[in-house]
């Protein structure tokens, strides 16, 4: 089946299933899971992965290892809720590796949605490295350079240092240079785009019109110097 739009009812379903917060609710509203989140992530994956193996044929495309789990994982973190009310998915090469890893993702949430490509947490050596191609102007870099500063609807994010470590660069390589962490998003903060037929193809154009800052992200961990 093509992928025909989100609806209303995976947000209820969300918005519900973290409401009640219980593994009771979620068995017995299971089939609303798949029939209104996890079936149409299937359909958008299906319809991206021509798209994604022309910009990377090393990127993961099995449907089932790209969709979050509606589940959170509570080990490591002082909020004990166990269900999300937000799903997405990403693709990238190897999702052991994901800090590593740059990726592409869509998410959905009870605000919008949004999409992009970047680090979901890059480790302190990856962002060393990407410093060192850009002050060494490296051409991978000024290809992304030139994309991101070449469009309009993809806006470069990531936490920032206080003080700038090169006070002495351009403005605007400073915004590449001083984060923590590095990704480029569009977000929608209305449900026009998610609930809509035509998601599949405005995912498909601007990743591949993100393609050379992905190709730069992906280097950065065999840069050398």
């Amino acid at each position: 089946m093509s992928f025909n739009g989100f609806t209303g009812e995976a947000l209820r379903f969300l918005f519900e299933n973290r409401m009640n917060n219980r593994k009771e609710w979620y068995d017995s509203h299971k089939p609303d899971y798949k029939k209104y989140v996890y079936n149409p992530f299937l359909e958008l994956i299906e319809e991206l992965i021509p798209t994604i193996m022309e910009i990377d044929n090393q990127i993961i495309t099995i449907p089932s290892k790209l969709i979050s789990r509606v589940r959170r994982d509570t080990r490591f973190t002082k909020d004990k809720t166990l269900y999300r009310d937000n799903v997405w998915f990403v693709f990238l090469r190897d999702k052991s590796i994901m800090s590593t890893s740059p990726c592409f993702w869509f998410e959905i949430s009870q605000k919008g949605s949004s999409y992009g490509v970047g680090f979901y947490g890059a480790e302190t050596k990856s962002m060393a490295n990407m410093r060192e191609m850009i002050i060494n102007r490296h051409p991978l870099f000024l290809d992304a350079l030139a994309c991101y500063e070449s469009q309009s609807q993809f806006v470069i994010g990531g936490d920032m240092y206080k003080r700038s470590k090169f006070p002495d660069q351009p403005e605007n390589l400073k915004l590449w240079l001083d984060r923590k962490n590095i990704f480029f998003e569009s977000v929608q903060n209305n449900f026009k785009l998610a609930f809509s037929k035509e998601l599949p193809e405005v995912l498909r154009q601007g990743f591949l019109q993100l393609k050379p800052i992905y190709d730069f992200l992906c280097m950065i961990e065999a840069y050398g110097g």
